[in-house]
């Protein structure tokens, strides 16, 4: 195995990252967005397992701290302003592996979010692997846990057990089911600016879905809340229906959590990864 740490130069500041590079590296190299606030390890080492596992398949793979996380100095900033940091790690893997053609930015969460805004404005980017995309507002937090929370624990008979035998605390449920309401009924009638603020990165992600010049694979965690989010959003607008239609560019991970902290679950994306970028059906 290959691995060595890297610092890349963005702007008058350091980054730092470790890249994992195979002896016949494959055309595409990988550059890992992390989702924050994370660093390049990841949950539970997620991205150092991902990283060899691509190794192992053939891919180099570069992670990195943003500025302002982990050990990059700086001061902290949003996953909508990190353009520059994703830059410079495509430009620093490109540089340490001249003979990759082209990078596919792999991201989690926020991440996933940050690198579908990237990836239209820099030609090099040949595709995105984008798990569990954030796009949360107040209303769609609301309808999701109206949906896919209190609907569930209503239609579960296990929930009315706990009730039956005095677990459940129902004051403290009944309060969240009231406030989700009334935030799903507040969104509804108005867009604040805290609403407003969130669509504009949400505009953004739509524009670099619309102008990506690569293939995108989405993967949703089967039991998280982010995900719900994003395929509710997906079946909502027209624009996005494609990103969770069935086919080799989208896949679910039945039960898994928002991290896939499981090592089955871990074991499942780097797969479809290796699948997707290999051009192979997912198994």
């Amino acid at each position: 195995m290959s691995e060595r740490p890297l610092i890349l130069a963005c702007g008058e500041q350091s980054l730092v990252g470790v890249l994992n590079v195979p002896v016949r590296p494959a055309r595409l190299g990988v550059v890992v967005v992390v989702g924050g606030p994370q660093y390049r390890a990841g949950s539970h080492r997620q991205f150092v397992s991902l990283a060899r596992a691509l190794e192992a398949g053939g891919f180099a793979c570069l992670r990195f701290d943003y500025r302002g996380m982990g050990d990059s100095a700086a001061p902290q900033r949003s996953f909508e302003a990190v353009g520059d940091d994703i830059r410079a790690a495509v430009d620093a893997l490109l540089a340490a592996v001249p003979e990759l053609e082209g990078i596919v930015l792999w991201g989690l969460c926020d991440g996933a979010s940050a690198a579908l805004m990237y990836a239209p404005a820099d030609a090099r980017v040949e595709g995105v692997v984008a798990l569990n995309p954030w796009v949360r507002t107040e209303a769609s937090l609301a309808a999701a846990r109206l949906n896919h929370y209190y609907k569930g624990r209503v239609l579960s008979l296990q929930f009315w057990k706990r009730l039956a035998r005095g677990e459940v605390a129902v004051r403290q449920s009944l309060a969240g089911l009231a406030a989700a309401v009334k935030k799903r009924m507040q969104a509804r009638g108005a867009a604040g600016p805290t609403v407003a603020d969130t669509r504009s990165f949400i505009e953004r992600m739509g524009e670099g879905w619309r102008r990506m010049r690569g293939r995108t694979l989405v993967v949703l965690s089967g039991n998280d809340l982010t995900a719900r989010e994003f395929a509710d959003f997906c079946r909502a607008e027209p624009a996005w229906r494609d990103a969770i239609a069935p086919g080799p560019n989208f896949v679910e991970i039945a039960d898994a959590d928002h991290t896939f902290s499981r090592r089955d679950w871990k074991d499942a994306v780097e797969q479809v990864t290796l699948d997707w970028l290999c051009g192979r059906p997912a198994s």
